[in-house]
């Protein structure tokens, strides 16, 4: 398998150059160009970026992209390389230094404004592969980042209907797809159960440590609420009381993730320095 650096090609930001070297190491297209009609600008990238470890043992952290500005505050740094810069769940990336499911970090990377401002003509889909493009870069600059990507034979959890059927409100939302999740509380509007999937495979990856793949074979989009009492509190002692997550999920909307082995898209991380503060 080949080797990919990913600072060759390509210029990268959480919330989620251009031209001849070598693909991005990313599962979608690569935003090389711009479609007919787009106007034209410089490529999208961060033209100047600070990254300063944070040293406080807070163990919350939040990141915001405005403006052609993004800011993190106590970020840990497989965040940013999960679905903000490759588009994949944290327990997909493998390999690293021990540093990396440890370290947190601050940091502020700015964009030139003419570039903001052609962020914002794109399509969706085109504005989400140039963010990733400019967040693989960042991570190659600033942390020297090189990956490759393998396909493995991995312990899953598969996504199936419970023995009793689902239990499953079709949205009243289909244009609105949006997830929220902490503190043993999931909710999400107008969702496939795919991307129900990729969101407790993310969202859930210290309780669930797998991927979660959907067999169910059930279509259409739905809301979907669930309460569960996480293994860990916020006070780092262990839970007796209320559903583990494995029951709310069987009981709640009549779904069961049952253990099993699959391939996996992994992303492998070849090279990994603790970047220069600034």
């Amino acid at each position: 398998m080949g080797r990919v650096l990913a600072s060759a090609a390509c210029l990268a930001s959480a919330s989620f150059a251009r031209g001849g070297g070598p693909p991005q190491a990313d599962p979608k297209p690569p935003a090389g160009s711009k479609p007919a009609g787009v106007v034209s600008g410089p490529p999208a990238a961060f033209e100047v970026s600070s990254v300063k470890l944070n040293k406080s043992g807070s163990g919350s952290s939040g990141s915001n992209f405005k403006n052609g500005r993004f800011t993190a505050t106590n970020v840990p740094l497989k965040n940013l390389m999960g679905y903000d810069a490759f588009g994949i769940p944290q327990p997909r990336i493998l390999g690293g230094p021990k540093w990396l499911d440890s370290a947190r970090f601050d940091i502020d990377a700015r964009m030139e404004t003419i570039a903001a401002d052609g962020l914002k003509t794109l399509s969706n889909d085109q504005r989400e592969a140039e963010m990733r493009a400019m967040f693989q870069q960042l991570l190659a600059d600033r942390f020297k980042l090189a990956v490759h990507w393998e396909t493995r034979d991995l312990p899953v959890y598969a996504l199936v209907a419970a023995k009793k059927g689902p239990k499953l409100q079709e949205t009243k939302n289909p244009g609105d797809t949006w997830t929220s999740s902490g503190g043993g509380n999931f909710s999400g509007t107008s969702l496939t159960l795919n991307e129900f999937a990729e969101a407790l495979t993310q969202g859930l990856s210290r309780e669930l440590g797998r991927v979660v793949i959907d067999k169910t074979g059930i279509q259409g989009r739905y809301d979907l609420a669930l309460k569960w009492t996480p293994d860990i509190d916020a006070d780092g002692s262990a839970s007796n009381s209320g559903p583990a997550i494995f029951t709310a999920i069987q009981e709640q909307l009549g779904l069961k993730l049952e253990s099993a082995k699959g391939p996996v898209k992994v992303l492998i991380i070849d090279h990994l320095e603790m970047p220069t503060e600034n």
